[in-house]
């Protein structure tokens, strides 16, 4: 899923026990030879993450030694209190304030919890219709 995905949420000990696996089927396609090829289609299923390991993930990290993945820590998760964590590739050109065409998208505000902060974001509304109103 890692190869696939470039960046996938899991347990603190999924994420630490994938991370060698990961690297070193990165270092093996870094070769491109056919041999590199079988001994990466011994370990992965689908044809297709393997040609994307070869072609665009391999050439990305050509000219790094090692170290191509990264591990996050997110938190714990409210159900079973277990420790979630991100893994991804180190560089990956994610950016969280971006969408997927490059757009960058408008944060949206915090909303004030509280009886306070909803009647405030409510009389706001008011004042917004009745200056449309007045315009008019």
């Amino acid at each position: 899923m890692l190869l696939r995905h470039e960046r996938i949420d899991t347990t603190l000990a999924k994420a630490k026990e994938l991370r060698p696996f990961v690297e070193r089927l990165i270092t093996v396609a870094k070769r491109g030879a056919l041999h590199a090829r079988r001994l990466v289609a011994r370990d992965l299923a689908d044809k297709k993450v393997a040609s994307k390991l070869f072609d665009t993930i391999a050439p990305r990290f050509a000219e790094r030694p090692g170290g191509y993945t990264r591990v996050l820590h997110l938190g714990r998760r409210k159900s079973d209190s277990a420790e979630i964590a991100q893994i991804e590739f180190v560089g990956s050109e994610f950016d969280p304030s971006t969408d997927k065409s490059g757009n960058v998208v408008e944060e949206k505000t915090a909303t004030q919890k509280g009886v306070g902060g909803r009647l405030r974001a409510v009389a706001k509304r008011i004042g917004s219709q009745t200056d449309r109103e007045e315009a008019k």
